[in-house]
């Protein structure tokens, strides 16, 4: 496990109603909802642990007093765990450029971005994507996934030297953003404060700058939309 690993922020986003989960969201923020015997969320606060990134901030804003309730500081992963309150500060979620933007304060110049809401088992925070990260001058890196069947236009193309593309890549391919991610507080920090803002505009402002990176993660990843999805997932 690195001691110091070169990022050592990362943003969890569980702000979301998660209107499609509903009924279980009604009572239960998506994010903790539980997939082969734990939280979604806490998959990510193991692996983050587990590569050494010790700085979680969390943006809430849909029953959000059950996240810190349920989460803590942190200790027990080994993490320091802080909270962006949307709901409180906002009445409401920001959307996740929005929420990007209020949590910077909590957050490095660069870190690692995750949905809590998606199901990556075997996704690493791998050391070694940071440190080319960081020494980049692109303001993200997404992990892209093969599309799933509720999006087979996909979302954006790699070209051969992993630069993201609106539009298919040399292989005629888009793929669909898995919403993993590195960031760096640039993309976001001109946004007003308290107001809704979509991801989407600024990656795609950042692909024509050519300061989008991308590379295809091949790995089990679910994003958890459905009642019958999360079902699925905990069938034996």
């Amino acid at each position: 496990m690195p001691a110091h690993p070169p990022i050592d922020h990362a943003l969890i986003l569980a702000a979301g109603r998660g209107e499609r989960m509903r009924p279980l969201t009604d009572h239960t923020p998506k994010p903790l909802l539980v997939v082969k015997g734990k939280p979604l969320i806490v998959w990510h606060l193991e692996a983050l642990a587990a590569a050494g990134v010790r700085h979680i901030a969390i943006n809430t804003a849909w029953l959000e007093d059950a996240i810190p309730a349920a989460l803590g500081d942190g200790s027990r992963w080994g993490l320091h765990i802080t909270y962006s309150q949307e709901g409180r500060d906002h009445s409401g979620a920001l959307e996740t450029a929005g929420g990007i933007k209020k949590a910077l304060p909590l957050l490095g110049d660069a870190f690692w971005l995750v949905a809590g809401d998606i199901y990556a088992p075997s996704f690493a925070f791998d050391a070694s994507a940071a440190v080319d990260f960081a020494h980049s001058d692109a303001l993200a890196h997404l992990w892209m996934v093969p599309n799933p069947h509720y999006h087979p236009q996909g979302d954006f193309g790699i070209t051969a030297n992993g630069l993201g593309l609106d539009g298919p890549g040399p292989d005629g391919q888009r793929l669909t953003y898995s919403s993993l991610a590195l960031v760096r507080a640039e993309l976001c920090r001109h946004l007003p404060l308290g107001q809704k803002a979509a991801l989407g505009p600024l990656l795609f402002d950042g692909i024509r700058q050519q300061r989008i990176t991308a590379s295809r993660f091949d790995g089990p990843w679910h994003n958890v939309g459905t009642p019958e999805q999360l079902a699925e997932l905990n069938t034996p």
